[in-house]
């Protein structure tokens, strides 16, 4: 933070906190410049709190953001159904979708039209619109592929609907989609502005099928400058095992879809986004005992420390422990991760938010998990993942009831490229297209 940005005052800060605003990274002033990150935050770090409303993160790029950069504190999951009947249609989906997301995270002013029509913007954020860290990822679902014989030879090698576990109970409203949009920022009025954006600009392209909104707690670094993770809603702390989103030979592996995975060409530098609703069942757990909590997950509830450990970044050692009397064999991190080097592969990159949506019919609080991870191999990752975890205890506390799975498209490179240019190029140049 720059010295000016510590003079603020007392009163500043007073209403800044009291809108919540929240960020994750270092403010520019700069028009298109990127909002930096230390090199330690990781993915699903806390935001740590400030002025972020002229926070960018850059648009254009080989991959999209909001996947790797620093997670904000309020998340968004929308999934739509996509009306188009053609590749022209589809061409114009995906620029439209460039034109708006290039603009909504860099921020500017609104065209004004004649006031006798409907006004170019919500106005929700007021004349300008302020970038606010604002992020915008863009995936297409199993179904806009199925639906269309012209898509289909193109779909990803490992994309598919998302199939029922045994403790899911699925609710179909929930569930699927041919698009998916992901929405990042400081604050949760600057999602929904993005959102109703593309509802209005895009209305004759994409019908809203389901949407999620989030968020993580905001936790100022300490004294010594640690940044901690977020917090979930049964009180522990959620990504403590994240792979190291700054190592971009590590995310070349397990992240974005390179000539090693044997994608379609069009895929490359794209990745597998997984997405689940799942509801905690809050009052249960909280009449649960401490122990009993921590050995269900296999970490300490306060620190964050695995069960062999005194902090929250020390890894597990099970060698020492292979009979699980310190840490239980179907504890959920190590279910997860039993820390081999087989299972290396399995590892995913999560971006997590926290939901609470009222109340149900019987009293409880519908809370719960936005769980959102990345991979460059689904079958590998979110899916041999949860298989693991089939059965674990956790599931007397937990319920999953939507979600899906969508391929992440590469990035815009330029500003004379657009989202899903690769694709629709593929599409052209197969022989059944071509003229």
């Amino acid at each position: 933070m720059t010295k000016q940005e510590n003079k603020l005052t007392a009163s500043r800060r007073n209403v800044l906190k009291g809108l919540g605003l929240a960020l994750g990274g270092t403010i520019t002033g700069g028009y298109a410049q990127a909002a930096s990150a230390p090199v330690e935050h990781h993915v699903t770090d806390a935001p740590v709190g400030s002025d972020g409303f002229h926070q960018r993160q850059p648009f254009y790029g080989i991959h999209q953001s909001g996947i790797a950069n620093a997670r904000p504190a309020h998340g968004l999951l929308a999934s739509f159904d996509v009306l188009v009947k053609t590749p022209d249609d589809l061409e114009r989906l995906f620029r439209t979708l460039t034109q708006r997301i290039a603009f909504l995270t860099q921020g500017g002013t609104p065209q004004d039209f004649d006031p006798k029509l409907p006004p170019a913007d919500s106005g929700i954020l007021g004349p300008d619109i302020r970038p606010d860290n604002l992020t915008m990822t863009v995936g297409l679902g199993d179904s806009l592929f199925e639906h269309h014989p012209w898509l289909k030879p193109h779909k990803p090698k490992l994309l598919q609907r998302m199939t029922k576990f045994p403790n899911d109970a699925l609710v179909a409203d929930l569930c699927h989609g041919d698009l998916s949009l992901q929405f990042c920022a400081n604050t949760p009025d600057t999602n929904i502005h993005a959102l109703r954006d593309i509802l209005k600009t895009m209305s004759d392209l994409v019908f809203l099928r389901w949407k999620q909104e989030g968020n993580v707690p905001v936790i100022p670094p300490s004294p010594s400058g640690e940044i901690e993770s977020a917090r979930n809603f049964l009180g522990f702390r959620d990504g403590s095992a994240n792979p190291d989103a700054g190592d971009k030979s590590l995310m070349n592996q397990l992240v974005w879809v390179g000539e090693a995975h044997q994608e379609p060409d069009w895929a490359a530098n794209g990745s597998y986004q997984a997405v689940r609703l799942i509801r905690n069942f809050v009052e249960r757990w909280d009449r649960t005992p401490l122990q009993e909590q921590e050995l269900i997950f296999g970490r300490k509830k306060m620190s964050g420390a695995p069960m062999d450990g005194t902090n929250e970044s020390q890894v597990p050692d099970y060698t020492k422990d292979p009979e699980g009397k310190v840490t239980p064999m179907d504890a959920h991190i190590r279910l997860a991760n039993d820390r081999t080097h087989a299972t290396q592969k399995n590892l995913i990159l999560r971006r997590p938010f926290n939901y609470s949506n009222g109340v149900t019919k019987s009293g409880q609080l519908d809370q719960g998990l936005l769980f959102i991870c990345y991979q460059a191999d689904l079958e590998q990752g979110f899916i041999a993942v949860q298989r693991k975890l089939d059965g674990e205890p956790l599931e007397e506390y937990i319920k999953p009831v939507g979600g899906g799975y969508f391929f992440i498209l590469p990035g815009a490179v330029d500003e004379k490229d657009y989202l899903g240019r690769t694709l629709v190029e593929a599409i052209r140049n197969h022989p059944d297209n071509k003229v």
